[in-house]
């Protein structure tokens, strides 16, 4: 199956939270934060949202940090994404 996001919606693939601390310190999952860095791996199409026109400037592949607690987390065969609105995206992340 594949997900096909409809207007300014982003699906994400978020990275896996720290399981140490710097220290070596092993955080128990209740104990991790719900990372924000992400992998874009799918994008809408944009369209009017809201009576305004919503452009689409990510694309597939783009590193991104997205608000903390925003969106709706999905499981696909075993896969777990994150579906947010283009505008719950902080920033983009280069190399």
């Amino acid at each position: 199956m594949t997900i096909k996001p409809l207007l300014d919606r982003v699906v994400l693939k978020v990275e896996e939270a720290e399981e140490k601390t710097v220290g070596g310190l092993i955080l128990t999952s209740s104990a991790q934060e719900k990372p924000q860095f992400a992998t874009v791996v799918a994008v809408g199409p944009g369209g009017v949202v809201d009576g305004e026109k919503v452009e689409m400037f990510l694309k597939v592949g783009d590193k991104v940090i997205a608000s903390r607690y925003a969106g709706t987390e999905v499981k696909l065969d075993g896969e777990e994404f994150t579906i947010v609105k283009q505008s719950d995206i902080l920033a983009t992340v280069e190399d």
